[in-house]
Order: C-alpha cells, then structure tokens, then sequence
C-alpha cells in the first residue's frame, strides 16, 4: 500500500488538480444546414463537411414499406 512520506499542502494539491475540470464540448456549425454538432461527426440529418453523406430516415417521413 502506497503511504505518503510527507503531507501535500493545498497548493499542491490544487495544482495537481488544475488539469481536473470538465471541458465544454467543441461544437461545429455546418456551412449548408447551419446545424451544431460535435466535431468530427455528422449532423443529425446526416451531413458532414457540407456533404450528404448518410440518407437518415425520420418517423415524419412516410416510406414505401408502410402499408398504405
């Protein structure tokens, strides 16, 4: 077991601890649909750089399999 051999005053131990805090989240905003989202990833709607890159289906959206 680990024992110190001499106490930690509080500015060392704040300094330690200086690195500990909780960052914000770096979000990007896409240039066509204006939307934010986490960088390196897509949109919700399927967006990335710009581009269209994935065809996301929505409930709003009526599709060919649903019986009508």
């Amino acid at each position: 077991m680990a024992v110190q051999k001499s106490k930690v005053s509080r500015a060392r131990r704040g300094a330690r601890r200086a690195h500990n805090a909780l960052k914000k989240e770096a979000l990007s905003l896409d240039p066509v649909t204006g939307e934010k989202h986490l960088r390196h990833h897509m949109t919700k709607d399927g967006f990335f750089k710009g581009r269209k890159i994935l065809d996301i289906k929505t409930k709003d959206d009526p599709t060919e399999d649903s019986p009508s």
